[in-house]
């Protein structure tokens, strides 16, 4: 079965091209078909694999399938070959299994498009060039597909390019924002790239870390390949300072938002550090530095989930948090831990975005403000959401309680500085995430108009939601302490399982589950009850709203420091160095040209006298040339 991996690149790919070639020819149905079916039967190749691999043990599981010869250039050879492990066999695994969730309610959610064919077109190219990503077994192949998922993320964010509101304002613009601050990191792979060819003589993930853990790679180098690594990472995984671009990519449908925020383009940098952490282990100043701006991320994005009001935004700041966990799990040396939380936030989190659609689908609005009551009217929408709500709070015993409490707990271990900030940071998120469902879901109807057409969301959507609703329920046995099952799983890939005090996680574990209780209570009580301590308690941090309204100020600080100079100095360099210099220079030439023939003509006026004169001259000069010279 193993054999048969290069089917998981070529399925998504036979879905496009049909689609592509003869989308016209077919009905909405059939190519909504045509493109879920490619990514189903990829998911079911990738099933296979996974089970071949079980039968295997330990260094059996990494098995690299070569397909050809891609660049040979004298001794520099990158072959086409796919990596085979628990890693990139578990990646693969939520690509193309959410993926499919998602494919198959987008066809309802994206039913009415005029663009439907172009729309499936693009997610499946969005597939492909994951999972080109996460199979590769060297860094050239990866950085293709690194690319291609930021190529798929532009297409789809903007896919509306023609629409403009005044929370997003001109939707290609978000497009264009995510691709361009993508860009920044892609820079920073690129270097990493150059440096590991210059230090090993290979892009070869076996041989660059066979080389890694022989020290081969001096420390030196190996800190500025993570740190050049980290900054790719903080841009694909939306970290300090590279998120602007997640929240903004709003803009795209649903859908889209669903499959870049929970299985594809933003665990990208996850995957890539995971990976790499053979390069890691020589590099503990990064290490730290990622797990700094790992719980930050989560800190800053957390807090300005807050104060949202668009009900994808909450959504999408709690994305850049959750992302902010993960990089802290991989900071901090907990690689399994942060591959777990990638896992089960997967689950909650597309079920979210797909629950998010279900209500713009019903309301045409996604203000929080305008919303309320659609728990009786859409019962199902709200009973997967209220799922998924839980997870990402860390409800005791939901999936998001295991995972994000491990990385907790490794981070205790590292530096309880660290943790500090992160069980803070999960308090912000259970408040936040309840204070969405609250305001949607409870309370009265604050749009009549709104609430009487309201309509619970046709088969086709609400079924994905349930299969993903019982996988952030259940998901967290996969890695359940003690068994550590996903650990042992990825134990070939990623190396050393670390078993902490049972003692210390029964603690740790109590503190994440009493945090996530208070925070749902804390919004139950400000946004059901309207409990008069919390009007209090919202008054004494009023001067700190509009700093979260604002998101901290961080696209103005982008716009200040550097977009605003970059505009002033091209402009310069066009009113300047082009207008006057380059331009000037050029409409000189034919000035002085046009000068000099205009000078000249009065020589060519058919006057014989003038002839005669202009012979003479020449005559003249010729003799002086020869005597005198």
């Amino acid at each position: 079965m193993i054999n048969l991996a290069w089917l998981l690149l070529a399925l998504p790919v036979l879905g496009l091209l049909i689609n592509l070639t003869f989308g016209s020819r077919l009905s909405k149905s059939a190519i909504g078909w045509i493109a879920s079916g490619a990514v189903m039967a990829a998911f079911g190749v990738a099933l296979g694999i996974f089970f071949a691999l079980l039968g295997l043990h330990g260094e059996e599981r990494v098995v690299t399938l070569h397909l050809w010869e891609w660049i040979t250039v004298g001794s520099f050879t990158v072959p086409m070959a796919l990596l085979i492990d628990p890693l990139s066999i578990t990646m693969t695994l939520v690509v193309t299994g959410v993926g499919s969730l998602i494919h198959i309610y987008a066809m309802g959610y994206m039913a009415d498009d005029e663009r439907y064919q172009r729309f499936f077109v693009f997610m499946n190219f969005f597939v492909f060039a994951m999972l080109l990503l996460v199979l590769s077994d060297n860094f050239l192949g990866m950085f293709v597909g690194w690319e291609g998922v930021g190529l798929a993320s532009y297409l789809l964010i903007g896919f509306w390019f023609d629409r403009r509101d005044d929370l997003y304002g001109w939707y290609a613009d978000a497009g264009k924002k995510a691709f361009l601050v993508n860009r920044i990191g892609d820079f920073g792979m690129l270097v990493a790239i150059f440096a590991i060819w210059t230090a090993v003589g290979t892009l070869n993930f076996h041989d660059v870390f066979a080389a890694a853990d022989a020290g081969l790679i001096a420390a030196g180098v190996a800190t500025l390949i993570c740190f050049m690594l980290l900054l790719a990472a903080s841009g694909k995984s939306a970290q300090i300072p590279l998120f602007v671009w997640l929240p903004d990519a709003m803009a795209g449908p649903t859908p889209v938002s669903a499959l870049i925020h929970a299985a594809t383009m933003v665990t990208a940098g996850i995957y890539m550090i995971a990976r790499t952490h053979a390069l890691w282990a020589l590099a503990p100043a990064a290490a730290d530095a990622t797990a700094w701006i790992g719980v930050l991320t989560a800190l800053l994005a957390g807090s300005i989930a807050l104060v949202q009001t668009d009900l994808k935004k909450v959504l999408a700041y709690s994305t850049v948090s959750q992302l902010g966990y993960m990089i802290l799990g991989v900071g901090v040396g907990a690689y399994a831990l942060a591959i777990f939380h990638l896992v089960t936030h997967a689950f909650f989190k597309a079920l979210l975005f797909m629950g998010a659609g279900s209500v713009q689908h019903a309301t045409h609005e996604l203000d929080m403000r305008k919303l309320g009551g659609l728990r009786e009217k859409m019962p199902h929408t709200f009973r997967v959401f209220l799922i998924g709500g839980l997870a990402l709070a860390g409800f005791p015993l939901f999936s998001g309680f295991f995972s994000k409490d491990a990385i907790l707990l490794a981070a205790f271990e590292h530096s309880p500085a660290l943790y500090a900030v992160g069980i803070f940071t999960a308090l912000l998120t259970a408040f936040y995430t309840f204070r969405a469902v609250f305001m949607t879901f409870f309370g009265k109807p604050r749009d009549k108009h709104i609430h009487e057409h309201v309509h619970e969301s046709e088969g086709i959507m609400i079924i994905p939601l349930y299969i993903l609703a019982f996988f952030a329920v259940v998901a967290g046995v996969l890695n359940l302490p003690k068994l550590l099952t996903l650990e042992h799983w990825l134990e070939p890939a990623l190396g050393h399982i670390h078993e902490p005090s049972l003692v210390l996680e029964l603690a740790l574990m109590s503190v994440g589950a009493l945090v996530a209780l208070t925070g749902i209570y804390a919004a139950y009580a400000r946004y059901v009850r309207h409990e008069s301590w919390t009007e209090k308690l919202s008054k004494n941090f009023s001067a700190l709203q509009p700093v979260l309204e604002k998101k901290w100020y961080v696209d103005e600080i982008y716009m200040a420091v550097i977009i605003n100079p970059l505009r002033a100095l091209s402009e310069w360099f066009a009113g300047v160095c082009d207008a006057l210099g380059i331009d000037g220079a050029v409409n000189g030439v034919g000035s002085a040209l046009l000068w000099t023939g205009g000078r000249l003509r009065y020589l060519n006026n058919g006057l014989v006298p003038t002839y005669a004169l202009s012979i003479f001259v020449g005559v003249a000069a010729m003799v002086a040339y020869f005597v005198f010279g």
